[in-house]
């Protein structure tokens, strides 16, 4: 049971180990950035440390694909490279980028109601009414009240039409 344990654990790092490089992507994609700023940045965001053992060389993997390339710097009496993304590098991120929002809609669309009044997505929690019957979704209360009174000016001007 325990071999289970650790390939099951081998596998989650792989999966943190790929999104962790993905993520560092999106940190040189806001901009140049050295080795050290990148693994303090992963840090603060992510919430969880990220091994120089796989920043430095997935960097120098990138410069040798030609999606990064670096400057030396110097930072205070140490001279420290600087990396940024080439145009290919861009290029690489924003096709990624694109394919992990498709991603994502795709997981979270279920989840996803849209404002019977005003049109807005709400993830989640939005506020629900019963209207004529139906479950109606809205962002927010006073949304809700602003479509029923919409829908009693519709009901009042047909009634008034009819007559």
């Amino acid at each position: 049971m325990k071999k289970m344990a650790d390939t099951e654990r081998e596998n989650i790092d792989d999966l943190i180990s790929d999104f962790s490089r993905f993520y560092i992507l999106t940190i040189l994609y806001e901009g140049p950035a050295y080795g050290y700023s990148i693994i303090s940045r992963f840090k603060k965001r992510v919430k969880k440390e990220v091994s120089p053992s796989l920043v430095y060389p997935f960097l120098q993997q990138l410069e040798e694909k030609g999606l990064v390339t670096h400057t030396k710097k110097p930072v205070g009496e140490k001279e420290k490279k600087v990396f940024e993304l080439t145009q290919s590098g861009r290029e690489l991120c924003t096709d990624l980028f694109k394919r992990f929002a498709e991603l994502l809609s795709i997981a979270i669309e279920p989840s996803l109601y849209i404002c019977a009044h005003c049109g807005c997505k709400v993830y989640e929690g939005a506020y629900r009414e019963v209207i004529m019957g139906k479950e109606t979704a809205f962002c927010c209360v006073h949304c809700a009240r602003a479509y029923k009174e919409s829908k009693k000016l519709a009901k009042q001007l047909s009634t008034e039409k009819k007559e």
